[in-house]
């Protein structure tokens, strides 16, 4: 059966996850920190107190279970399109959420139909919610049907100025290496062979990951380095990044505690576009 546009409202049966200090250093890692943010990569360095990612989110998060009232599609040919996440409060080093994923769109882009999952999850023992994410895939060939468009057009665009910060990281060329050990193991950013088949000269750095060295750059930018200041950031997937690439990732402030971005790649092209920030001052 094709892409069932009716299925919005569908939620997904309850999922939980846990993690502890070990998961919170490993993505860390795994998104590029290392000897100098000891505070994300060491659990016993003295006078630094650990403390997690909030792009940690999008990977504890989950709720895409609610996928599987929305109709039949090609897994091969689904593409991440873009990520959300807001967190409510800090996310502890250790723990377990309970999250529900329910869809809350679903758009016809004529060569193929977009579908928006957004999940809450709550800390175990807690009524209330730690965080939320939104993920928008993009399902290639299933468009066509005649149905609602949604949202088009630039959003979160910066102004036609020069940055007014900007902040290059460095990724390793085993980078995907590292980030598939917190879960993903999709051979597309492991296997070559598998990436050949795919279109690419060699494994690519997942999504996911350069999203997390972004998460890094905005809190270097705007937030003195404090990763329990910022509380959402969203952007879309623009183009893929290998491993080896360095970024950059440019920052318009638009507010008090808000900012627009982008991030490129080594070539200068966007790589994560049509990015929005928000922080504690």
């Amino acid at each position: 059966m094709p892409i069932d546009p009716d299925a919005v409202g569908a939620k997904g049966e309850p999922t939980s996850r846990s993690w502890d200090s070990r998961d919170v250093m490993l993505y860390a890692i795994g998104v590029g920190a290392g000897l100098d943010e000891l505070a994300l990569t060491t659990e016993n360095t003295q006078g630094v107190d650990l403390v997690t990612l909030p792009s940690m989110a999008v990977i504890l998060g989950g709720g895409m279970n609610a996928l599987a009232d929305i109709g039949s599609f090609n897994p091969v040919l689904l593409v991440h399109g873009g990520q959300a996440f807001t967190v409510h409060a800090p996310i502890p080093t250790s723990g377990t959420v309970t999250t529900v994923g329910e869809v809350t769109a679903i758009w016809d882009k004529g060569s193929g139909a977009v579908v928006e999952v957004t999940s809450s999850s709550k800390l175990e023992g807690s009524d209330d919610v730690l965080f939320s994410n939104t993920t928008s895939i993009f399902l290639r060939g299933e468009g066509g049907y005649g149905g609602d468009r949604g949202p088009s057009g630039p959003q979160n665009e910066p102004p036609d100025t020069a940055a007014e910060d900007q902040i290059v990281l460095s990724t390793r060329d085993d980078q995907a290496l590292l980030y598939r050990l917190s879960g993903d193991h999709n051979p597309l950013h492991s296997d070559p062979s598998f990436a050949t088949a795919a279109g690419f000269d060699r494994p690519i750095l997942h999504g996911l990951c350069t999203y997390g060295f972004t998460g890094r750059g905005l809190i270097q930018g705007l937030c003195d380095g404090d990763a329990t200041r910022l509380t959402s950031m969203e952007g879309r997937f623009s183009s893929p990044v290998y491993p080896g690439e360095a970024l950059t990732v440019r920052m318009w402030r638009t507010g008090d505690g808000e900012a627009v971005f982008t991030t490129h790649g080594a070539d200068d092209r966007i790589v994560i576009s049509a990015g929005r920030t928000t922080w504690n001052d």
